[in-house]
């Protein structure tokens, strides 16, 4: 093996192992009891104490019993997690709706002033949410939607990045299929539903894939828009604990991985056709 390639594969893996660190450090903080997170993170999390903090991935005394009182004593995680699966679910069938059939219409029809308006799309798809936000509350004010879930589903769901991902595919399409379905007189929505959505579906499951790990881990959206704690989903579970109950954030955070880690492995291959489709350019 040539020295470039060994250098090349050692620096990749060094960078992979770092990546991989904060997850081996939270499967420690899991089975490490209370008072050994105190003693480590007590440094950093209380204001009576000086130095630093330390961890260690060989916990010294081993035990289950966070993961136990968060899934057996812990009714506000649960309540939060039913919070993000509505969140999720209302933002991804909102997507698949409205996106797929944006993107169908900017990739097959002409129609007046097309190409600014999707250029207007990706001018807002590169917004970020602190830009949007006073308009974006303003306007769920306006409609009675603040403090509650829909403020935080609607403005996903209309989300601009899915319409993009699902454009490059369904532009992918050859012509002349959509013309010999018309010939065989299929009518618009018949050719969407019979020939885009099967041959597009690459590019409708990265979105998906996309639109779950984005709507699964919202912060801010939550944070301004849902004053009602109990209306908060899991991602604003974790930075409202403190070290007195460090050991079942952790646990939370094993568990709130768990969803996105499943849907990551199960549309990795379509993710990365997403990903590559989004880099080429028109």
């Amino acid at each position: 093996m040539k020295p470039v390639r060994v250098l090349t594969m050692s620096i990749l893996t060094g960078l992979a192992v770092l990546m991989c660190a904060p997850v081996a450090f939270l499967f420690a903080g899991v089975i490490m009891d209370s008072g050994e997170l105190r003693v480590r993170l007590g440094p950093v999390l209380l204001e009576n104490q000086k130095g630093f903090a330390s961890w260690s991935l060989l916990p010294q005394s081993p035990s289950l019993s966070h993961l136990v009182e968060l899934l057996l004593d812990s009714p506000e995680f649960f309540h939060m997690f039913w919070n993000s699966v509505a969140v999720v679910a209302g933002i991804l069938l909102g997507q698949l709706l409205v996106g797929a059939a944006a993107a169908w219409g900017f990739a097959r029809y002409r129609f007046p002033f097309r190409g600014a308006l999707f250029t207007l799309y990706l001018i807002l798809m590169l917004m970020p949410f602190q830009v949007t936000m006073l308009s974006s509350y303003l306007a769920l004010d306006r409609m009675g939607l603040i403090d509650t879930l829909w403020a935080v589903i609607l403005p996903g769901a209309f989300s601009t990045f899915p319409v993009f991902i699902m454009y490059r595919f369904f532009r992918a399409i050859p012509e002349a299929i959509i013309e010999s379905a018309r010939l065989d007189a299929r009518n618009a929505f018949q050719i969407f539903w019979y020939i885009g959505i099967p041959l597009g579906s690459a590019g409708i499951v990265s979105a998906m894939v996309l639109g779950f790990l984005e709507s699964w881990n919202l912060i801010e959206q939550p944070m301004a828009f849902l004053k009602d704690k109990s209306l908060w989903p899991l991602s604003l579970y974790l930075p409202s604990i403190g070290l007195g109950n460090a050991g079942p954030a952790f646990a939370g955070a094993l568990l709130a991985l768990v969803p996105a880690l499943l849907v990551f492995l199960s549309g990795r291959d379509y993710l990365e056709q997403g990903i590559v489709a989004s880099a080429v350019k028109e």
